[in-house]
């Protein structure tokens, strides 16, 4: 056997298989492998490279970016725009806002505190520091807080309140250096129907918030929260939402010509009708709370009972009784009843004194009569127009 036969053997013996000389073909075809795949990889590279620097124009082509836009100059504002800007600035350092708390009985540790109960608005009166807003933003509060529209914070006493109006005065002291800026005061009884209105307060607690609107009606009666009817209140479409009450109802002057006060919605949010108690009832009343801590209503001394009525087919409202010494009394008013002692009337029933007119100006409710007296300040002489058992005569008298 010969040497190469034996080795072979001996590989096959083991599994091993035998080594064959690579021949020239097969050298070449490796090396065309090998250099395929370095073209491939430089293929890509170039593809990568080429897309770094043409992918830009090609993105700009077909797919535009989304960034800036140029700005379009868009002039000069209008004037109605500019009117309403310039009445913010100015009326809303005015306005304030205001947070209140209830006292809370602990019955735990027996102690009392004092929670957030609810939030409003105001306005500066005068530089004084006396605040004005509605009564039943601060009813039954046991705290009172003044924010006003740099921030500053302050706590608030009551001067008083009429709630026949819903109006309540409140004072703060504010710190030395402190600018108050009070409200510019209008009027009311010139208002007509479609006159631009501005509302600023505080909605939702969102502070400095500003509406618009019209006067969409006047003289309208409303009850407030706490159930008083208030008369000649005006009605305007701006929003007024919870949070505005107490806050300002300004005209295209910047002037205040109401107190925002109610809304009509079912909902308890603005459905476009609010309302405002009107700038001249809080310029008779406000100034009286100040002096006096309470609104003195003029009054000529008498008194109503549903139980006694105008007779069918007379318009006005019937004496039930006359107070001693009043003006009316002076003046020859008679009343159904001889007198009220102890706040009861005594009997002495007989045919009382209809009161038709104040000057000249009919009564056909309780609330004309008192109406009309409340736009009279008292030391005022008046004229009363008395119809009785189908005669009428006029007296004087001097409202106290």
């Amino acid at each position: 056997m010969r040497a190469g036969a034996g080795i072979a053997a001996i590989q096959a013996a083991a599994g091993m298989k035998e080594t064959i000389p690579m021949t020239q073909y097969e050298s070449d075809l490796r090396y065309v492998r090998r250099l395929s795949r370095l073209l491939g990889v430089l293929t890509v590279m170039l593809l990568v490279v080429l897309g770094f620097y043409l992918w830009p124009m090609v993105r700009d082509r077909f797919f535009p970016a989304a960034g800036a836009r140029p700005i379009t100059p868009r002039g000069d504002l209008m004037d109605m725009e500019k009117t309403t800007i310039a009445i913010y600035k100015h009326a809303s350092a005015s306005v304030v806002f205001i947070a209140t708390d209830a006292a809370r009985f602990n019955p735990f540790n027996r102690s009392v505190t004092d929670v957030p109960q609810g939030s409003g608005s105001g306005f500066i009166w005068d530089e004084q520091g006396h605040i004005v807003t509605n009564y039943h933003v601060i009813r039954d509060a046991s705290a009172r807080h003044v924010i006003l529209a740099d921030q500053t914070s302050y706590d608030a006493e009551v001067v008083g309140v009429d709630s026949d109006h819903d109006l309540a005065v409140l004072k703060i002291n504010p710190s030395l250096g402190t600018t108050l800026v009070p409200i510019n005061i209008g009027s009311s009884h010139d208002l007509q129907v479609g006159q631009a209105v501005f509302a600023i307060g505080n909605p939702f607690g969102l502070d400095q918030t500003m509406t618009t609107g019209i006067i969409s009606a006047l003289d309208r009666s409303i009850k407030d929260p706490s159930g008083n009817e208030i008369d000649g209140v005006i009605q305007t479409d701006a929003a007024i939402n919870p949070g505005n009450s107490g806050g300002t109802l300004l005209d295209s002057a910047g002037r205040l010509i109401g107190v925002n006060a109610a809304i009509l919605s079912e909902s308890g949010t603005w459905t476009g009708i609010g309302f405002a108690i009107p700038v001249d009832t809080a310029n008779r009343v406000v100034p009286q709370i100040i002096l006096h801590g309470r609104y003195q209503r003029a009054h000529i001394g008498v008194r109503f009972t549903d139980g006694v009525t105008a007779p069918k087919g007379v318009q006005g409202v019937a004496v039930a009784a006359t107070d001693p010494g009043s003006p009316a009394e002076q003046a020859g008013v008679t009343g159904a009843f001889s007198g009220v002692s102890r706040g009861r009337f005594r009997m002495a029933m007989r045919s009382p004194d209809i009161i038709t007119q104040i000057n000249d100006k009919p009564i056909k409710n309780t609330s004309d009569f008192y109406t009309i007296l409340d736009n009279i300040p008292p030391g005022t002489a008046i004229k009363v127009t008395l119809w009785h058992d189908g005669a009428t005569r006029q007296v004087t008298m001097t409202t106290q």
